[in-house]
């Protein structure tokens, strides 16, 4: 069996290993694939079987040209670079990875809402140039300071990382509440759900886990355009 991976790097930049993959068949890895030459796909992929991709995507004449294709993974949460409905056509099934980045895209969206509670790259520069030692007072900070216990944060979007942004801001004594259009038991334990409108009116911080076109909504809506 020949397996491709079209664009390895992104995945892997060499922290991990490609073995696994080895084990079951010949193995061809690219690092990068550029992804508006789709005759270079179609030329890498060849007569294999199998092909992984993370952003390359594989269009409806990638499908067509490469007859032996019998498996699409994306190494990846989504999957909107695949043609699914050619790919469902030929019966060539079509993978992705559901759990893939949720706790660290969970703890990021946290990290960037400290950052613009506390400034902390700034004060940290600062302190180094020595503004701190140069004050008279013991306490020192160049930016007003958010606590965010008790304050109420937003989510737009309630699926496996809006959940963790939600446990981990739980944990930071915030108070959580969540807009989606499925209602899930899991959702339940950690955030309350309510409309778009409420999220929009009662969260001191709101958090966007949703496609761009909800995304583009949203904002709108909060915006009142």
């Amino acid at each position: 069996m020949k397996i491709v991976v079209l664009d390895g790097y992104t995945l892997n930049p060499g922290d991990l290993s490609w073995e696994g993959l080895k084990s079951l068949g010949e193995l061809t890895v690219y690092d990068r694939t550029p992804v508006n030459e789709n005759q270079i796909i179609i030329n890498r992929i060849g007569d294999a079987e199998v092909v992984f991709v993370n952003k390359t995507p594989i269009r409806r004449e990638t499908i067509e040209s490469c007859s032996k294709l019998k498996f699409i993974g994306v190494l990846a949460t989504g999957y909107n670079t695949i043609d699914i409905t050619a790919a469902k056509e030929k019966g060539i099934p079509v993978s992705n990875v559901p759990s893939y980045g949720t706790m660290a895209v969970g703890q990021f969206a946290i990290a960037l809402l400290l950052e613009i509670c506390h400034h902390i790259g700034h004060h940290n520069e600062s302190v180094h140039q020595g503004n701190w030692e140069s004050k008279p007072d013991y306490s020192y900070w160049d930016y007003p300071l958010i606590e965010l216990a008790d304050k109420t944060m937003g989510i737009i979007g309630f699926g496996r990382i809006g959940q963790q942004t939600g446990k981990i801001a739980k944990a930071l004594g915030m108070k959580v509440i969540a807009f989606d259009t499925n209602i899930t038991e899991p959702g339940k334990e950690i955030a309350e759900y309510v409309s778009l409108d409420n999220v929009l009116s009662k969260s001191d911080v709101i958090s966007l886990h949703c496609s761009p076109i909800q995304k583009e909504l949203s904002i709108k809506k909060a915006s009142g355009k």
